[in-house]
């Protein structure tokens, strides 16, 4: 019998270790490194957005998004990759619609805003879209600019929205793209590599803001 107990006690030792092994190793912050053909980036990701964290690092261990294309860039405003189409494609060749038969539920969070450096990602509009479910591959790393407090004012007006203090502070002084929040789920942010953003955010484009030269990705984890 003290046998058998001992044994039971054993048992329950090692599975109370494994469980706190994995919860460290789940809360751990997860970066990944984005190499592009003008610098790299490291991004951290949240673990306030499971849902989005966890399907982009499926993708990235996958190597879906190497060879992918930044296909849209607006300066002062952001630069969005991850079209699957855009692997191989065409000079000129229209982008942006391409992704996996599957969206990713909105998780929206107050804390988490555009500020310059902002990871999210892309969806459909609202009339098609109105849970604003994300796209299961295209994301959009945020550049943004400077707003003073009157563009901030005005900016909520238009957009019936309440930019908090804090953010205020951010957006005055970094930058990024109010209006976007609480719209698009923000699930990362740039830890180093910002002037990549903005190299890439100025690359030549033509009309439907497709860079001229092709811009490349290759994103891995971090250990």
């Amino acid at each position: 019998m003290k046998r058998a107990l001992y044994l039971f006690s054993l048992i329950c030792m090692i599975s109370c270790t494994a469980t706190k092994k994995t919860t460290i190793v789940t809360n751990a912050p997860v970066r990944v490194k984005i190499e592009t053909d003008s610098g790299t980036m490291v991004v951290r990701l949240y673990n306030r957005t499971l849902l989005h964290r966890d399907n982009f690092v499926k993708l990235v261990k996958e190597d879906f998004y190497d060879g992918l294309l930044f296909h849209r860039v607006v300066p002062n405003f952001m630069i969005q990759g991850g079209d699957p189409d855009s692997k191989n494609a065409q000079p000129g060749v229209a982008l942006g619609e391409g992704g996996l038969k599957y969206t990713i539920a909105a998780e929206f969070d107050s804390t988490l805003f555009h500020k310059k450096g902002a990871l999210a990602m892309a969806r459909e509009g609202d009339v098609v879209n109105p849970e604003k479910a994300s796209s299961s591959t295209q994301f959009y790393l945020v550049e943004g600019k400077k707003l003073t407090d009157e563009e901030l004012d005005k900016m909520e007006e238009r957009f019936k929205i309440t930019i908090p203090e804090n953010h205020r502070e951010v957006y005055r002084t970094i930058g990024g793209t109010p209006f976007l929040d609480m719209n698009y789920t923000v699930f990362g942010e740039v830890e180093s590599g910002l002037e990549v953003i903005e190299k890439i955010a100025n690359a030549p484009r033509d009309s439907r803001n497709r860079p001229l030269t092709n811009i490349k990705m290759k994103i891995s984890i971090l250990k």
